[in-house]
């Protein structure tokens, strides 16, 4: 499984899609259960961003 990356962004749809998108292929080498959570947090983030800034380069054309 590879890793979540800004690109998956086009593949979201609605807001549940985002939870099974994000994946942090590490998160068993993480140090702690806390530390992966904050990595998928990141993750969530990361995406979130890159969704709102595909969607206004969509308003823009």
């Amino acid at each position: 499984m590879r890793r979540t990356y800004e690109g998956d962004a086009k593949r979201i749809r609605s807001a549940d899609e985002l939870e099974e998108i994000v994946h942090d292929k590490r998160e068993g080498w993480r140090a702690n259960s806390a530390k992966a959570r904050r990595r998928q947090r990141r993750y969530k983030k990361r995406l979130t961003n890159a969704l709102l800034n595909f969607a206004g380069d969509l308003d823009h054309k």
